[in-house]
């Protein structure tokens, strides 16, 4: 089969389009033809193995040398203890553990993957699992007359987040760069800030805040929150997110306010919610462009360097 693979970590120029081996599923596996893979912040990290903890399982390289989870197919073959799942089923799901989106097979673990729902196509339906997770948990508990900021709302993630909190009746300001402003607009925030000219730890304060790229002191973030407000964090610098879990825990309690990491959790519970309010038309799904297999590299890229408006997906059928 083709896949895009890499042997070392490095930007898109490390990666190359190979023929191998179609992989077999284990006892609770299931062979997925692969119709498409949209791409996370987390591909793109694994891809550069930065921060440090994208090389969890392989620090000096790559533990797995095709990247992609977020995908959608169909079935091609099942391990012996499935019970789910038939060959012919249209399914999606994120294979965060062992990847493999970026290639025409993959082996997913059954518990990974949920039923495509019919109405949403292959793109459509790749563009959930892990962006959809996050977002869900991430937007979690927010209630109308709430101010909610998302940093990096203009990403897959937060177009997402940005509808979850407008739709629970929030005040929503969103974060990104200047390109993405006029796009947060249009999905329902009610203020946007160009990070780059606007420092939004020095606005609001919020009761909410969801942080999609940490970077800041934990300091910073604190005066960003509303006494008995909850800041959030998942993705960033390694220093960042270790600070948050550390001194940001104890300078919540000490001050009122949560602060700490958002724990997602994985698996079809934690995106199919969403898949349900895209079909019922409650949630819209933006796929900002669609990529070839072959230009993989290209894809990455486009979303690495920040210009991404929602998702972005590599279609292998």
């Amino acid at each position: 089969m083709k896949a895009v693979v890499y042997d070392r970590y490095g930007g898109p120029e490390v990666l190359s389009i190979a023929e191998v081996p179609v992989p077999s599923p284990g006892p609770k596996q299931v062979l997925v033809q692969v119709h498409a893979t949209s791409i996370n912040l987390s591909d793109w990290e694994t891809l550069l193995g930065t921060p440090l903890y994208s090389r969890i399982g392989g620090l000096r390289a790559p533990r797995r040398p095709v990247l992609g989870s977020d995908i959608a197919g169909r079935v091609e073959a099942v391990g012996p203890e499935v019970t789910l799942f038939a060959p012919g089923d249209e399914v999606y799901g994120d294979n965060l553990m062992l990847k493999g989106g970026f290639a025409e097979y993959a082996v997913v673990p059954e518990s990974a993957l949920a039923h495509k729902p019919a109405s949403l196509s292959f793109a459509e339906a790749s563009t959930l699992p892990q962006a959809g997770a996050i977002a869900l948990q991430g937007t979690a508990g927010i209630a109308t007359g709430m101010s909610v900021l998302i940093n990096g709302a203009g990403g897959g993630s937060g177009a997402f987040a940005i509808q979850l909190a407008k739709s629970a009746g929030a005040h929503v300001t969103g974060v990104d760069n200047a390109a993405k402003l006029a796009f947060m607009r249009t999905l329902g925030a009610d203020e946007v800030k160009d990070y780059r000219a606007e420092d939004f730890t020095r606005t609001g304060p919020y009761d909410r805040v969801l942080d999609l790229v940490a970077h800041r002191s934990v300091f910073a973030y604190r005066r960003s929150v509303a006494r008995g407000g909850r800041y959030r964090c998942v993705g960033g610098t390694t220093r960042a997110l270790l600070r948050m879990t550390t001194v940001g825990v104890v300078t919540g309690i000490v001050t009122g306010r949560s602060l700490g990491v958002l724990a997602v959790k994985e698996g079809p519970a934690h995106f199919t919610p969403l898949a349900d309010s895209c079909v019922a038309g409650r949630i819209g799904i933006h796929i900002d462009r669609r990529f070839s297999l072959d230009e993989t590299a290209n894809a990455l890229d486009h979303v690495g360097a920040g210009r991404a408006l929602g998702k972005v997906v590599v279609e292998i059928r």
